[in-house]
């Protein structure tokens, strides 16, 4: 772990008296700013979720297939390998932008995700009529989502007030839906235009927009206050904070100081950190717990159908002719299904039930939705289950594609956004970088696995898909049953005393802290720092997203 600079003494709190309370106006500007931030930032949740939606259709496309020469025996290799490798970027760029983004800071680490993004969607356009030259485009392109997916909820909040800071943070994740759903509709609409190079050049380069704003509009933001403050400079933390929060009174000095203490017990927090203690019990279980939620996440089969949704949909519906253009429409309704989905999650249930279940209710909806989708079209006799002879959709198919909605509203209520915020509630301060940076790693590695087989998948299993994806979220509801304990609404200290006592030690021992001078385990963060621990950016700092 990095250890942190020490914070000079100069201090804004000194002139508290004299300075007055913000002025309606200077309020008005402060909530402004930090939209306008969040607008910013958020332009990578659009070009993250854009990226994701864009290329399934992208890889149907007549016109695509001539240019690159895909012939009907490569076509599964070619989409596996395309949405893989990009898998297998982001996977890279989560890893590599821990380095940069500490030692050059958050903003210009967005920027230089906005610019190797921006570069690999030009490798993606060009009619270069090879498949090598697309591929390394792809893998440039994931450099970019994984670094900035990294970045962008930290920024977002370390800058936000702490009132605001759950709303905001759940921006990303419903902008990354939003960008899928537009990724949708653009491949339904530009699929009538004649099949030129136009017609799948241009839904990949409107990934610049996104890409290119984010970029761009964070020349005008400062730098993260916490950021500032933990290199040792304070004179540009406190113009920073003064510049979003547009005040400079008692409140904003206060908070000042506050994330100033907060970062002193962070680095006292972490000190003389070594590895091997993730592999101490009960951290090694923190440890497995929060990789397995992001494995399990990936494993609903939601990303596959995110990445692959008109595969999925001419499984159902079949895909040529006419039903070619059903299949789009359809993945464009299940996008505008997600976008919904989501922002119900965020206004209705995030925070009126607990973790664990909804993560099993969740899992066995969706279980539920895939073992049905498989006993219909299993069951139909045609040859092309859901298909009639018009090309229209049979009841079979109504059926059908009506389950694939449901699961995916269950999972957007469920393993959607909650393993973000379940694997850094699993992890006290000493560990919460480490194990929540594995976590991210884990959910890559996770993503790439799965896009890079689905194709195969489907090609070989047809039908068996939806029931291998329903034996595995039947799993996964056995796994939170038995395994994930309950986080949600406790306290660090609760978290801990949990977890301690579910190691085999003495609950008593694990509350008074054998060997500790405060009176807590010796990970536990004092009584007199937790409330403000849970105000400074903990476990929302790591941000909310899935497909």
């Amino acid at each position: 772990m990095s250890a942190y600079a020490q914070i000079p003494q100069w201090d804004h709190t000194d002139s508290l008296p004299g300075q007055p309370e913000p002025e309606p106006l200077q309020l008005r500007q402060g909530v402004f700013r930090i939209y306008w931030l969040t607008a910013v930032v958020c332009c990578g949740g659009i070009l993250f979720g854009y990226d994701s939606g864009v290329i399934g259709g992208v890889l149907t496309f007549d016109s695509f297939l001539r240019d690159f020469h895909c012939t009907p025996d490569i076509q599964t290799r070619v989409s596996a390998i395309a949405v893989g490798i990009q898998q297998a970027g982001a996977l890279v760029g989560c890893l590599a932008i821990w380095p940069i983004t500490n030692r050059h800071g958050r903003r210009r680490a967005m920027m230089y995700c906005s610019a190797i993004f921006c570069l690999g969607v030009i490798f993606e356009v060009i009619n270069s009529h090879s498949l090598p030259v697309f591929y390394l485009g792809r893998v440039i392109c994931g450099l970019g989502i994984g670094g900035s997916a990294t970045v962008i909820p930290i920024y977002l909040s370390e800058m936000s007030p702490t009132d605001m800071r759950a709303r905001l943070g759940s921006c990303y994740q419903f902008t990354f839906t939003v960008g899928i759903l537009v990724s949708y509709w653009v491949d339904y609409g530009i699929q009538y235009r004649a099949p030129t190079a136009a017609q799948w050049q241009i839904p990949l380069a409107l990934q610049l927009l996104p890409g290119a704003l984010m970029g761009l509009g964070m020349l005008g933001l400062d730098e993260s206050v916490r950021w500032l403050l933990s290199q040792g400079d304070s004179h540009r933390a406190w113009t920073s904070l003064t510049w979003i929060r547009a005040s400079s009174g008692p409140s904003v000095a206060a908070e000042f100081a506050q994330i100033k203490e907060g970062i002193e017990a962070d680095r006292h927090a972490t000190a003389d950190f070594h590895v091997r203690e993730l592999l101490e019990r009960p951290n090694a279980r923190r440890y497995l717990l929060g990789i397995s939620l992001f494995i399990a996440q990936q494993s609903t089969g939601a990303t596959a159908m995110a990445y692959f949704g008109p595969q999925f949909f001419s499984l159902l519906v079949g895909g040529s002719g006419t039903n070619q253009s059903l299949t789009l429409l359809l993945t464009g309704i299940f996008g505008a299904l997600k976008v919904i989905s989501c922002l119900a999650f965020i206004i209705w249930i995030a925070e009126r039930f607990g973790r664990r279940p909804l993560l099993i209710l969740g899992a066995l909806g969706m279980s539920l939705c895939m073992v049905s989708t498989a006993f219909v079209v299993k069951s139909d006799p045609s040859s092309t289950p859901t298909q009639t002879a018009s090309n229209g959709i049979k009841s079979t198919g109504i059926l059908t594609v009506s389950l694939i909605y449901l699961d995916i509203i269950a999972y957007n209520f469920s393993w959607g956004p909650l393993p973000w915020p379940c694997t850094a509630e699993l992890f006290n301060t000493r560990i919460r970088e480490p194990g929540v940076a594995a976590g991210v790693a884990a959910q890559w590695l996770a993503n790439f696995v799965w896009s890079a087989s689905t194709p195969y998948i489907l090609a070989g299993m047809g039908w068996a898909t939806f029931l291998l994806f329903g034996v595995l979220d039947l799993a996964i509801a056995g796994f939170v049953w038995g395994c994930l304990p309950e986080t949600g609404g406790k306290s660090l200290e609760e978290i801990e005393v949990l977890f301690e006592w579910e190691s085999g030690r003495d609950e008593g021992e694990a509350c008074l802290g054998k060997g500790s001078d405060n009176g807590l385990s010796p990970l536990s963060p004092s009584p007199s720092l937790t409330s403000r621990h849970r105000d400074r950016p903990g476990s929302e700092r790591y941000g909310s997203i899935g497909e």
